[in-house]
């Protein structure tokens, strides 16, 4: 049955109520496990509220929300250099966040003693990666008081050269199986304050001790100094 309007929640447990009483005064045990579908611009916050209440829904129909995603309609993000022949280059601007961490980098998972991450590392690429066991001190990108030491149990890398200029492709793409079991794989590992719906906590990515003071460094060097008389 597809519930496509009004209360989907009780109704969807009326309709259980009544698949199984017909299963039992007919003698139809697959009644009782016959699909509820529900549909009427089902989106997140809809599952969410769902979720916290008693319902009999086994599928949703979701269309225009799987198409088009009302919080992001379009994709927020911009390419942007950070080396030119071998010279790493920097952008400045008054909004800390589109100011550019400069120079190549490669990138890192670190995970904790109970199997889930910690943050996400930058390091310059000729600095030697993260080890286990080791302790590695990470600090904030652009805040000099937030820094912390990490000793990994997992270290993962994370940067993969996919394609470059003179080849094109150098990497095999994934099936979209690979990528579902992917991003499956990583959801069941974070910690789940990271991906409650409701006010989640920010998942820190820092950056290395060299890295933060070669891009101050390049930051102050690339800002001009203002005149006054």
């Amino acid at each position: 049955i597809r519930l496509d309007s009004g209360d989907l929640a009780y109704l969807s447990t009326e309709c259980k109520k009544m698949f199984t009483k017909m299963s039992a005064s007919h003698g139809r045990p697959f009644f009782s496990s016959l699909a509820i579908v529900a549909s009427n611009d089902i989106n997140e916050g809809v599952l969410q509220a769902l979720n916290k209440q008693e319902h009999a829904i086994t599928a949703f129909g979701i269309g225009t929300n799987l198409v088009t995603c009302q919080k992001q309609p379009a994709l927020g993000c911009v390419y942007k250099l950070v080396e030119i022949g071998g010279v790493p280059k920097i952008k400045i601007s008054q909004d800390i966040a589109k100011v550019l961490i400069p120079g190549k980098k490669n990138s890192y998972r670190l995970f904790g003693a109970d199997g889930s991450p910690i943050l996400d590392l930058l390091i310059r690429s000729d600095e030697s990666a993260p080890k286990v066991g080791e302790r590695f001190l990470c600090r904030h990108p652009f805040e000099e008081q937030k820094r912390v030491y990490v000793t990994p149990s997992r270290v993962e890398r994370l940067s993969v050269v996919v394609w470059n200029g003179a080849e094109g492709a150098v990497a095999p793409m994934p099936t979209i199986g690979d990528s579902k079991r992917r991003v499956g794989e990583q959801i069941a590992v974070m910690r789940s304050d990271h991906i409650r719906y409701d006010n989640p906590t920010p998942y820190k990515v820092s950056v290395s001790d060299k890295l933060f003071k070669f891009l101050h460094k390049l930051w102050l060097d690339s800002t001009p100094v203002l005149e006054l008389s």
